[in-house]
């Protein structure tokens, strides 16, 4: 019978593991759908803070369409611009 080299039973040994991931490892990053937004949507509060990041809304019905394209503008498309920039620019 043929003893097995060194090798042979090195390679005998590698086995494929599963261990869980290191979050402290700048490699892993958290998994989910909620896990790139810069806020967390589910905590009790964020209906409040949401508002207080919108702003109040103002008492002068002329400044109301002002404010308003100025929160759309800040509120929904800036991220947007953001991330297309963020795509789009030189490395």
């Amino acid at each position: 019978m043929r003893m097995p080299t060194v090798a042979n039973q090195i390679v005998a040994r590698r086995t494929f593991s599963s261990t869980r991931m290191q979050l402290a490892s700048p490699y892993h990053y958290p998994e989910g759908p909620r896990s790139n937004l810069p806020f967390n949507p589910l905590t009790k509060f964020f209906a409040i803070r949401f508002w207080g990041f919108m702003g109040e809304l103002p008492s002068h019905t002329h400044t109301l369409y002002h404010v308003l394209t100025f929160r759309i503008a800040t509120g929904f498309f800036l991220p947007f611009g953001v991330a297309v920039w963020q795509l789009n620019k030189n490395q």
